[in-house]
């Protein structure tokens, strides 16, 4: 495909700004929703990323960026605001700290990932399940190096508050116990997938009680993650904390019918 000339992008973007209204959430342009120098300024891999405090027993957590600037207006607008075209530069994001995650590992064996669930009717409110979409986005991009498949094996009970106002302690308490795994949705894998690394997903960490949650729930049914996956945390963090679980020394997971 022969490449678009400079000034020929100008004229799009603009022609989008008026038929659209739409502006880079990067730097705030007039065009299209993320400009191409602000995709480009995008990282191209994932660092570990430790909350503060880390909830105890927390498996290794990796993000591609931190939660602010361009990347926050893209999972902002995403979620809450039904821009789905946003899906694929996040999924992307997501797909770096998963790699990141299993790099490591037996290459052979397959990666399971399970998207953190979403509180009960909240992806029928939003009219589309944000996370779930990034991370099967992340598992087509992923795909071709690897055997990936996604599996939402960990469901959301009800009576849970809004995260947004609580403080660490407060999201930890709110949401212990919250979770459980599907026993219908394991069986489902173990014949699909009888063995495989589980990868905990999700857009943002920020305490990483529900990433930690999630981890708990599928441990108690045999399927423990060799670690977290998010596209941003909301703070750069330190070097990895002493009560921070292992995981990427383990095996696969022989999944129980």
């Amino acid at each position: 495909m022969r490449a678009v000339p400079l000034v020929r992008w100008g004229v799009l973007d603009a022609a989008l700004d008026l038929l659209l209204g739409t502006r880079c959430a990067g730097c705030g342009e007039p065009g299209r929703m993320l400009c191409r120098e602000c995709r480009s300024a995008l990282p191209d891999r994932a660092e570990v990323a430790w909350p503060t405090p880390v909830p105890h027993g927390l498996v290794t957590p990796w993000a591609s960026t931190s939660y602010d600037g361009a990347v926050r207006e893209l999972v902002v607008g995403h979620k809450d605001h039904g821009q789905l075209g946003h899906r694929r530069v996040l999924g992307g994001l997501l797909a770096l700290a998963v790699a990141a995650v299993v790099d490591p590992l037996d290459p052979a064996a397959p990666v399971v990932l399970v998207p953190v669930p979403s509180r009960p009717g909240a992806a029928r409110r939003r009219g589309h399940d944000p996370t779930g979409a990034l991370v099967s986005t992340a598992s087509r991009l992923l795909r071709p190096q690897r055997a990936v498949r996604v599996a939402r094996l960990v469901v959301s009970r009800g009576g849970v508050a809004d995260q947004g106002a609580l403080d660490a302690a407060g999201r930890a308490a709110n949401i212990a116990g919250s979770m459980r795994c599907s026993p219908s949705a394991v069986r489902r894998l173990a014949r699909r997938t009888p063995a495989a690394y589980v990868v905990v997903c999700d857009d943002v960490l920020t305490t990483g009680s529900t990433a930690r949650e999630a981890q708990r729930a599928l441990s108690a049914v045999g399927l423990p993650p060799v670690g977290v996956a998010v596209v941003a945390a909301t703070r750069r963090r330190g070097p990895a904390a002493r009560d921070g679980g292992a995981g990427a020394d383990l095996g696969p997971f022989q999944v129980s019918r």
